[in-house]
């Protein structure tokens, strides 16, 4: 149970590195969030836990394989959620082990995924700013800059 527990964890870090979704929101996600537009490409529409701004974010193939793999595993969820999630407190648990066994010398955390997709997997790719912070949902555009300047000093 606890290595299935941990690769559990670990696709849903990845997922949230390729969604920007934070815990809460993951916690939450239902099936009904996931829409499939006119042209085939799905996307997750939801409002955020913390912020109640709507997220509109597109479901890269490295998060759909991982929506596809738990579909009908004891991962998934019941009630319209796409996954069973464990607390948060087992997955930062099982995220330092896993830091451990790949002898990372940074304590990894859930939400590194989230500034994960905001920083690589967007705004080094040259996703405008602003849709970024509608991806991320945030309230204020400020708070999507933080992510930027991050960028900018890596880039440095």
């Amino acid at each position: 149970m606890k290595l299935a527990s941990c690769n559990f964890t670990k696709d849903m870090f990845v997922f949230a590195c390729y969604t920007g979704i934070s815990y809460a929101d993951l916690y939450h996600l239902k099936h009904s969030d996931i829409q499939t537009l006119d042209d085939g490409s799905r996307i997750i529409v939801f409002k955020r836990q913390k912020t109640s701004i709507v997220s509109c974010i597109p479901i890269l193939p490295a998060a759909q394989a991982i929506l596809d793999k738990h579909k009908n595993t004891k991962f998934a969820g019941f009630d319209d959620k796409v996954f069973r999630m464990q607390t948060l407190a087992n997955m930062e648990g099982h995220l330092k082990r896993i830091a451990k066994a790949a002898k990372m010398d940074k304590c990894l955390t859930f939400h590194m995924g989230r500034h994960t997709f905001a920083t690589t997997v967007c705004l080094s790719q040259g996703v405008p700013i602003e849709t970024v912070s509608r991806m991320l949902g945030h309230a204020s555009i400020k708070t999507t800059q933080i992510y930027a300047e991050i960028t900018r000093t890596k880039i440095n």
